[in-house]
């Protein structure tokens, strides 16, 4: 089954702000995703890598790219295809907590 990549933005005022049960609906479709074999984690903080021609490692804390909202977490899910994949993030804590999601599609190298 393909798989995707999602990443979740959102912050803690969104979240707050959203009413309980929906939060409870989301955290819900969380764990039917795990249940289901998603690999799902929150960011912690990231770090950059570089290797310019393979000279020399160089480290830089921080995100690459900003966003208007912080990368909350991650996940790797099996859907059908991308319009599924779509449809069991559209449930979950970033998506409907004034946040977003984004689906990648991930195209495995042997």
């Amino acid at each position: 089954m393909p798989k995707f990549i999602t990443i979740g933005y959102g912050d803690q005022a969104g979240y707050d702000r959203t009413p309980r049960p929906v939060r409870d609906a989301a955290h819900a479709q969380d764990a039917k995703l795990l249940s289901e074999g998603a690999v799902i984690g929150i960011a912690g903080a990231p770090v950059q890598v570089r290797n310019p021609e393979a000279r020399g490692i160089e480290t830089r804390q921080g995100p690459f790219k900003s966003s208007a909202l912080p990368i909350a977490g991650f996940a790797i899910i099996e859907a059908a295809d991308l319009a599924e994949a779509i449809k069991k993030v559209s449930h979950v804590p970033c998506a409907v907590a004034h946040g977003v999601v984004e689906v990648w599609p991930l195209h495995e190298t042997t």
